[in-house]
């Protein structure tokens, strides 16, 4: 491998860190906004991204932990998404990358990918639905904003994934042949 390349695969695998820091302290401050709007709704509006949703909570508690819970299981899994590109960047072996680890990590990421577009499609759709009933979610948009784009890009790591585990089936054959 050339040391351009090198140098690319590190400065992403650096990009990759700063993005999943980033990722978890969302999602911690997420948790701590959730916790704050049921037990001390006074300060939410000095948390981060200050997501009030008290109103939601006095109203119809069940679209409140419903709408809250689609919010944190995409956050969770957006950090955990990353933690899982982490850890195959620190394992993958750049001179012979067709092996069963990144096989089944980029499987992984794929369904972790489609999972997250999935869950915010759904949680889109929810969170129409009670703009209909009078709720303002307005504020939510940002949390899934881009579905579409997580499921085009699931699918597209799917089939990297097949192409890989084919190419590792591959390489193992021809090592027995040899």
């Amino acid at each position: 491998m050339s040391k351009g390349n090198n140098f690319v695969f590190k400065g992403l695998h650096i990009v990759a860190w700063v993005i999943f820091v980033g990722l978890c302290i969302e999602a911690g401050g997420l948790i701590v906004n959730f916790i704050f709007n049921m037990f001390k709704p006074e300060y939410v509006q000095n948390l981060y991204q200050s997501l009030d949703l008290t109103e939601m909570y006095k109203d119809n508690q069940w679209a409140f932990f419903g709408i809250y819970s689609f919010i944190l299981s995409i956050s969770l899994l957006k950090a955990f998404l990353f933690y899982i590109v982490i850890r195959l960047m620190l394992k993958m072996d750049l001179t012979r990358p067709f092996n069963t680890f990144v096989s089944s990590r980029l499987l992984q990421i794929s369904y972790y990918t489609l999972a997250i577009g999935l869950f915010s499609y759904i949680g889109r759709e929810i969170a129409k639905n009670l703009m209909y009933h009078g709720y303002d979610t307005d504020s939510l948009n940002q949390f899934w904003a881009d579905s579409q784009a997580f499921i085009l890009m699931g699918a597209v790591v799917y089939i990297i994934a097949i192409i890989f585990k084919k190419g590792v089936d591959i390489q193992n054959e021809n090592d027995l042949t040899v």
